[in-house]
């Protein structure tokens, strides 16, 4: 068998540019980009039938899995082959230098036994939270791969809960005759009383002091583990394979180095709660491309940690490459946030399809989280049939699905000024170019806090059709520049609400009732350049303190 070896990465200098504000273009490049650490196999191969594994679908293999990775890893490492067939198995524990291949036609199957999930203490949206064993696991281990054609399934629909609004009436029948329990609003569908139980609870799973093994095991089946859970591990390679059905989120490295994710697919159904296709937490220089997601939840995100936990765990998720990759339906294609903590810098993403996917780009935080979110850049976007926002900044998270579902009804976040401490969130310094949108609820969205603006915002060679245009709120040194309008309701086309140095430059459409809505007394610096105003039936409105001389027009 071939070795299986991750190339070191070697990528030209790429540069493209931005207007910012009435300055001169500011130049920037997607050069400096992070080396990834290759990983290497030795030849050796391990064929899991020679533990005695049996692919009938029926015998539960996982003592003969990983006894081949332990004896594969004792040897010096090299690769464990998963055969064609059907293999029920328990937790696998991935150690160093060992990569675990499966064949073509090879369905890797975690049981839906819960039994066969111990508890341990792990870490689930950002804080150390007690978690059932996730189905495939490493901890502190280097030189380490699951590659090849197979499918991982995590066997998710035995510990998912399901809400009704998400379902049509003749699958939500057919899951209440699966057994289960159903909420007392008839509104949701658990597997389990367990699982119920745990959901009733404010933060059920996080570890203190006054909660014992009793406790836990009384919500045991509420304590969902992600598909695939790296800590701490260095040198990963992820390639080729189909990841599905995850109980929670599907591929989760936590406080790694070195990550090379390849022509993977992330699969699971849509109503999946907390079906995250890749959540990369507090890692550092990984490479994600030529891969698939078509999730539940966000598709391809970036985390840091919690609050507290996260500034104090202070590691910042760093250095990563995202590119020639698509994204079907998820919350967000590419997401930073909520959990960001720890900050993130440095992130690169480029030449990426969503389609489907509730938002485009979407970068979300809240008060509480702290954290510095800087050198974001992101160019050769394509979208499609998008149902919220093509681009969004929020620092007002609020932990729900990012469109409302039928019927649902929900207040616009209450606006307060609040001190400015280490819990207040930083979102600065993106850079995003040469984006087509086709459809979207709202083109652009960018809400900062009244106490800390988001700002250095960069949008340069933008195309979009929506139902809105664009939204700007608490949020100073803007550029826009080069973009192109299609939109259905523009009254306004360009709603401001206290925003300072916001230059529009180029901004082309094709009718407006109302051109500019601007808000605030804290407006200032307001600029509109090579654009033609005649097009609007009404140049501009201001309310709420905002006075006239606040926008410039050239």
């Amino acid at each position: 068998m071939k070795q299986i070896v991750s190339a070191i990465l070697a990528i030209p200098l790429l540069i493209s540019t931005f207007q910012a504000g009435a300055q001169n273009k500011k130049a920037y490049s997607f050069d400096n980009l992070p080396v990834i650490a290759k990983t290497f196999f030795k030849k050796d191969t391990i064929n899991i039938l020679k533990y005695g594994a049996k692919n009938d679908g029926i015998t539960l293999n996982t003592k003969s899995i990983n006894q081949a990775i332990t004896d594969c890893n004792k040897r010096g490492g090299g690769v464990v082959v998963i055969p064609e067939g059907l293999w029920l198995t328990g937790p696998i524990e991935l150690k160093s230098n060992v990569n675990l291949h499966l064949k073509k036609n090879a369905l890797l199957q975690f049981t839906k036994d819960m039994d066969q999930y111990p508890l341990v203490e792990g870490n689930w949206e950002g804080l150390p939270q007690m978690r059932n064993q996730s189905p495939i696991w490493a901890s502190n281990q280097q030189n380490i791969a699951i590659t090849g054609y197979g499918i991982v399934d995590g066997g998710g629909e035995a510990w998912r809960m399901v809400k009704k609004d998400k379902l049509t009436e003749s699958q939500w029948k057919s899951l209440l005759a699966s057994g289960g329990v159903v909420g007392e609003d008839n509104k949701s569908w658990y597997p389990s009383a367990k699982s119920m139980k745990g959901a009733k609870m404010k933060n059920a799973g996080v570890i203190t002091k006054d909660k014992d093994a009793a406790f836990y095991a009384e919500i045991k089946d509420f304590l969902r583990p992600n598909l695939l859970v790296l800590n701490r591990c260095k040198r990963v390679l992820l390639e080729g394979v189909t990841f599905q059905n995850s109980p929670a989120w599907n591929l989760h490295p936590l406080m790694s180095e070195d990550i090379t994710i390849r022509n993977v697919y992330a699969k699971n159904p849509w109503y999946a709660q907390n079906g995250d296709g890749l959540d990369i937490e507090s890692c550092k220089n990984v490479l994600v491309e030529g891969s698939t997601f078509d999730v539940g939840d966000d598709g391809i995100c970036i985390k840091s940690g919690r609050d507290a936990e996260g500034r104090k765990r202070a590691m910042p998720t760093e250095n990563v490459v995202i590119r020639h990759s698509t994204v079907y339906h998820a919350h967000g294609g590419f997401v930073i946030g909520s959990e960001m903590s720890g900050g993130a810098k440095n992130i690169f993403i480029s030449d990426c399809t969503f389609i489907g996917t509730d938002i485009g780009l979407r970068f979300k935080t809240t008060r509480g989280r702290g954290g510095v979110v800087e050198n974001i850049y992101a160019r050769n976007i394509n979208m499609k049939d998008i149902p919220g926002e093509a681009i969004l900044f929020d620092m007002y998270y609020a932990a729900v699905d990012p469109v409302p579902l039928t019927g649902e009804k929900r207040e616009t976040p209450k606006v307060e000024l609040l001190p400015v401490t280490e819990e207040t969130p930083v979102f600065r310094k993106f850079y995003i170019s040469n984006v087509v949108c086709d459809g979207a609820a709202k083109a652009v969205f960018i809400r900062g806090l009244p106490e800390m603006s988001i700002s250095d915002i960069f949008l340069d060679n933008l195309t979009i059709k929506a139902k809105e245009g664009l939204d700007i709120q608490e949020a100073k040194n803007i550029s826009l520049s080069n973009v192109h309008l299609d939109i259905k309701n523009a009254k306004p086309l360009i709603y401001i609400q206290n925003g300072s140095s916001v230059t529009l430059s180029n901004i082309s459409y094709t009718n407006a009732e109302l051109l500019f809505r601007i808000n605030g007394a804290k407006n200032s610096n307001i600029k509109l350049t090579g654009t033609a105003t005649s097009k609007a039936a009404v140049k501009t409105e201001f309310g709420h303190g905002a006075q006239a001389d606040v926008l410039e027009i050239k």
